[in-house]
């Protein structure tokens, strides 16, 4: 598996590009801005980005998605609870965060569900609390956690739909429970490194105490 980790935009944003390079196939998480860029690292691996996939809704992450299907012609992927969100976003806050309106999502998915590319197999953790979609996406050494889980922190629950209770929930019953060694890839580079592990964030981050 292929994995590039890249910070996007104004916000701090991680994108991730996960290519198979035996198959020429990837997938993105989270394109929210540079897309040329990350274009540009499928085509220095010689992979195709084949599908878009949103941790959730909101404007900060899903910025990207119109120019990023406009190029590739990636089909859509989100949670079926923000599935809403990507069209509904009110014109003063796309104007705000300098967004276009992402289009449709080309499938919705749930908690459980697989989302594969080549040889990579996804498994969608539906990890509400940041906002009623959000979802951490497993696989085997890593998981990517979206707005749940930060590097020394946790997403704010102050947002439409938000729950600090929910979200502390999902905390415990779907990241916890993972391996100790796996490595989390955060939404936001908003901790002291770029990436940590399960184990490590149950002992270090505080809101996990």
């Amino acid at each position: 598996m292929f994995l590039k980790q890249m910070q996007v935009g104004n916000m701090a944003v991680f994108a991730y590009l996960l290519g198979d390079t035996s198959t020429g196939e990837a997938l993105v998480i989270d394109p929210a801005a540079n897309i040329d860029g990350i274009i540009a690292q499928a085509d220095q691996n010689k992979v195709k980005i084949q599908y878009i996939v949103n941790t959730h809704g909101h404007v900060d992450h899903v910025a990207g998605n119109l120019d990023m299907k406009n190029k590739t012609g990636a089909k859509i992927i989100i949670h079926e609870s923000d599935a809403e969100m990507l069209t509904s976003t009110p014109a003063m806050i796309l104007k705000m965060f300098g967004a276009k309106q992402s289009p449709t999502a080309d499938r919705t998915v749930g908690d459980g569900d697989i989302i594969s590319v080549g040889g990579i197999s996804l498994k969608v953790l539906h990890t509400p609390g940041h906002s009623p979609g959000s979802m951490s996406l497993y696989t085997e050494g890593y998981v990517f956690t979206g707005d749940t889980l930060f590097v020394g922190g946790v997403g704010r629950t102050d947002l439409p739909g938000g729950s600090s209770q929910v979200m502390a929930r999902s905390i415990q019953q779907k990241l916890c429970t993972l391996p100790d060694d796996t490595t989390v890839m955060p939404g936001h580079n908003y901790g002291g490194a770029p990436t940590s592990t399960i184990g490590r964030e149950k002992t270090s981050n505080p809101f996990l105490r």
